[in-house]
């Protein structure tokens, strides 16, 4: 099971949207605070890029003795059709700062200097501490999820539709059965029955995979399982 710290720093290293929200800042349009850019320093420290004239460069330049507190917060939602389509959100408290000379031109780079998180999403809600935050690593897969549960959604929907099997007697009872979130240790998939009503249900890998060939390879043994 990957741990919060590894969730959160996931959501940031993913294709998930982002909202920089600032004390003070009243009147923004939530797409000009959404940064360009989002990276993870050694310390554990956010570097976010936005344009130069964007009103999070203009409240980190106005700002005394950085002291301007802001959130990053993020929202997941699943890269296909499915009922509740919202898998997590979490939340970056911290510290704003500028940080001159690392952007392009017409661009300014703004440190957010991590005070605490806090997850919530599939595997359920907790707090991330800086530090464990600073030393957790995404997902190896993250930067391939979107695209792998649009392929197995598109063109192998009666494997994945076979996994019904590991979980109740027959596939008849299920209108609809998607896969809603994929990683390193397993896939969580999403069934929902003709009445409307939705469930997921994990299934674990052998053994965490750590690249593409690995993923395949893992897929392959639990579709074979499936269909027995």
């Amino acid at each position: 099971m990957p741990s919060a710290a590894e969730r959160t720093r996931t959501l940031v290293h993913s294709t998930c949207s982002s909202v920089l929200l600032i004390t003070g800042l009243d009147g923004a349009r939530p797409e000009q605070l959404t940064p360009r850019l989002c990276n993870v320093g050694p310390d554990g420290d956010l570097f976010l890029l936005f344009p130069a004239d964007s009103p999070a460069v203009r409240a980190a330049t106005h700002a005394h003795d950085d002291e301007l507190s802001a959130v990053l917060e993020l929202t997941d939602v699943a890269p296909v059709s499915v009922p509740h389509r919202i898998r997590g959100r979490a939340w970056i408290t911290g510290w704003l700062t500028r940080v001159p000379g690392l952007a392009p031109p017409g661009s300014m780079t703004l440190r957010l200097e991590v005070n605490e998180a806090y997850v919530d999403d599939l595997w359920g809600a907790t707090s991330v501490a800086p530090e464990d935050f600073a030393a957790a690593e995404p997902d190896p897969l993250a930067s391939h999820e979107t695209e792998l549960l649009q392929h197995l959604h598109a063109s192998h929907g009666e494997q994945v539709r076979s996994l019904c099997g590991l979980v109740e007697k027959g596939p008849g009872g299920m209108k609809s059965v998607t896969p809603l979130a994929l990683d390193r240790f397993g896939l969580r998939v999403r069934f929902q029955d003709h009445a409307g009503h939705c469930f997921d249900a994990r299934f674990e890998f052998p053994e965490p995979v750590t690249d593409l060939t690995g993923l395949r390879r893992a897929m392959r043994r639990l579709f074979e399982a499936a269909e027995g």
